[in-house]
Formats: structure tokens, sequence, C-alpha cells
């Protein structure tokens, strides 16, 4: 018998790879299995298209008893339960939660919720054996992938394979995952969840190389969808208004361009009010209606971050929290002069890191090449390092490069010296510039 040593984190065919989207009101799980193409979404029901897990947990009063999801909203409405929701925004804000006469740390319970919901993937995988996974939330910032780094550290998981990004990426990596002629043009997804509707519209401008994918978002609170509790005169005249004012928002949407397809997500569209407006829709133009798109937009940009697609090698993402440009420099190697990359634009900021050491010969500066994926003109920004060197013809230095927002480079240079003749001086230089 032999045995296949399988290395740390590498992935094999049949790794479970999962994509999680992480919601203010509800959440959903999807997976793949690595070397198969499609994503498929948990349901909460055995059987059903019931894909929604409530976002909350509810707690027996004098007992160490949660529940989460569903049996949360089942059970909030006995005596003795303490039901809390907006687990999201709690550990956004960081603050401790007073409930049943205790203190909790927010990122805490959270990280209970997803523990719990994880669960629902015991038939297909534990959580020790989930091989890769992509959280997607709506908008995601720095302190929001700090709150998801702290949860998904604490969920047992035993892959350095952990990774997050937007709604908005996650519509993208859906997209590149679909047929051609779905996004040829342009795409839009609407996004409704009874209160507000939020807007996708992708377009890609196959005139760079790669392909420059663009995104414009726009959030609307107008198209307010009545409670099923209100009388049927009322609901039908809130339909007619939301239909009306939905209308128009698409009708400057679609504009003067063409496009290929649109995906209507969420509760929000689930009582078909939107009559006028699917028909204007509909002309010419494949439309969807469903609410899992980002949990497996998730997994197909999990995909692309573990082995691109031929599409995913062609495009380039450039999100709000996309580094937008090239940055390099001009080096010699081997006696000839050549481009050295340091970060790629379609990075997330929060992970463009780099760090190398260069050796410098009389020069105390260093010169980095910006080079816009937006159009913009190609810029150097030059860091001097006064007083480096130590007296000595050559000189080595470490440099450390990190993005500390998503237009701004950070940089770090520290003196190594020459060897024993010029030693390093222990200098440090810290320096930021803006990029376009």
């Amino acid at each position: 018998m032999f045995l296949e040593r399988k290395e740390e984190g590498k992935l094999h065919k049949g790794s479970v790879l999962v994509g999680y989207d992480l919601g203010e009101k509800y959440s959903q799980i999807s997976y793949s299995i690595y070397g198969q193409e499609e994503a498929t979404t948990i349901a909460t029901v055995v059987g059903t298209k019931q894909y929604n897990i409530p976002t909350m947990l509810c707690k027996r009063e004098g007992v160490n008893q949660w529940f989460y999801g569903k049996d949360a909203v089942k059970n909030m409405e006995e005596e003795g339960s303490l039901p809390l929701s907006g687990l999201l925004a709690l550990a956004r804000k960081g603050e401790e939660v007073e409930l049943d006469g205790e203190h909790f740390d927010p990122v805490a319970l959270l990280t209970l919720f997803l523990k719990r919901s994880m669960t629902l993937m015991n038939f297909v995988a534990t959580v020790e054996k989930i091989a890769a996974i992509m959280f997607t939330v709506d908008e995601l910032d720095d302190r929001m992938v700090e709150v998801l780094s702290l949860a998904a550290a604490n969920l047992g998981l035993r892959t350095p394979h952990i990774y997050f990004q937007s709604h908005t990426e996650s519509f993208y990596s859906y997209m590149l995952h679909q047929p051609p002629e779905l996004w040829n043009y342009q795409a839009v997804a609407c996004e409704h969840d009874g209160g507000r509707l939020k807007t996708y519209r992708m377009e890609c401008n196959k005139r760079t190389t790669p392909v420059v994918v663009l995104i414009e978002e726009q959030v609307y609170e107008t198209v307010v969808i009545p409670e099923e509790t209100e009388e049927e005169a009322v609901r039908e005249d809130a339909y007619r208004m939301a239909d009306e004012r939905f209308l128009s928002i698409l009708r400057r949407m679609c504009e003067g361009r063409i496009i290929s397809s649109a995906y209507l997500l969420g509760d929000g569209f689930r009582a078909e009010w939107d009559k006028q407006s699917i028909k204007f829709l509909c002309h010419n133009r494949r439309v969807f209606r469903g609410n899992n798109l980002f949990s497996r937009g998730a997994c197909y940009g999990l995909l692309e971050k573990l082995e691109p697609s031929e599409e995913g090698k062609k495009h380039v993402f450039l999100g709000s929290d996309k580094l937008k440009s090239n940055i390099g420099m001009n080096v010699l190697r081997r006696g000839r002069e050549s481009y050295y990359a340091l970060l790629d634009a379609g990075e997330n900021w929060y992970e463009a890191v780099k760090e190398c050491e260069i050796l410098l010969e009389g020069e105390r500066e260093l010169a980095f090449v910006i080079t816009p994926l937006t159009g913009k003109d190609i810029e150097t920004r030059v860091i001097s390092l006064p007083g480096g060197g130590g007296g000595g013809p050559f000189t080595r230095y470490r440099m450390e490069m990190k993005m500390s927002a998503p237009e701004t480079v950070q940089i770090r240079v520290t003196d190594l010296g020459f060897g024993e003749l010029f030693p390093a001086g222990g200098q440090v230089w810290e320096e930021s510039f803006p990029v376009a």
C-alpha cells in the first residue's frame, strides 16, 4: 500500500471549496468541488431552494443555549428567549454586546453564528476538511477585513486559503463563469431586500490588454416594497409606484448602452410586482431571477484565485478595493535593463505586499514606474535615501512595500550595507505616495 503524502494547503481534485455570502439580514453558503466548474448552494431545507440563513442568534435566558438562523427566528417569540440580529454591524462597530446580564465580544458572536451555520456543510465536508473558503460581503474595507480575519481564525479551518471579496467582485466572478453571450456587451444586476435597491452595471474595455472590467454601483432608497400585512389596496398602490420608479432607474441605466443580460436578486423581487420593468428589461435581453448569485460568485472567485480560467487571464477587474495601476522599477539584470514588477493592478489593496532586496551603485534614490490601467499617463515616483550607503560604492537595501489605502503606497527601506568594509548603518526611510 502506498500513501499519498499531501502538502499542507495544497489542493487536489475533489477538494471542497466554499463561498460564504455573509449578509446583514441573510447569509448563504455555496460550494464547489475542485476540478469541477459548477457551484452548488446549500438549502436550509433539503429538496428546496430555500437558501437564506437568517443572520441572527437567539439565547435562552439564564442558560448557555444558543440558536442560529431559522431556529433563532422560530424561538425568538418564546418566553425567555433573547434574539440578537445585526451581527455583522455589531462586529464592525466593535463594542461589547450586553445580553442576559453578560458582556460578549461581537466578533465572537459572529464567529458563533458562522460555526453553527457551517454545520449545514457537514454532508459535504466538515469545517476541518474544507480546503479553501471565500467570504463575500456587501462592502469590504479594512475594518471588515479585520473582522472577517478574526472570525475566520477561530472557525477551526485547517487551510491557508482564506479570502475575502465584495459583492461587486462576486458579481464579476460569477459573470466570468457564464457563457460569453451573457456579458459580451454589458451586464446588470439589481439587488432588492424590500427596502433598498442596489444596482451593478458591468462593462468591459476591450481596447486594453488585459481587458479592464469596471462595475458601476448605485443605491436607491425610493423603491420600497410594502409589508404583507398591509391592506391589499395599499399594497397594490405601493407596488405600482415601486414599478414606476424601478422602470425609471432601468431606463437611465440602459440608455445608450447594449445590455446583454440582467439579474434580479433578493427577496424584494419575490412578489413579482415589477411588471412594467420586466417588460422593458426583457426586450432583446436575457433576464434571470434568483438570490444566490453572490455565494456562487464567491466560489468562482475562489477558483480564479487558485487556478485562473482562460477568461480570468484575459480580464482584470478594477473595483473600488483594487489596485488600479501596475507598480514596478526599471532595473539592471545581468547587465541588461529590464522591468521588475512589484505590485500588479487588480490585486486587493489590503493584500498587495512586496518585500525584496535592492543593490544600488552610487545613486541614493529609488524610482518607481506607475502604469495605470485606467487610461491615465505613466508616472515615475522617486524616493530619496539621503545619507545612505555609508560611503561605499555599493549598498544593499531591503524594501518593504504595501498599500495603506486603495490609492496610497507605503514604502519602508532599510540600509543593509555591503559586506564587512561597508557595514549597515541601520538607517530606515519611510515614505508614501499616491497612485491612480
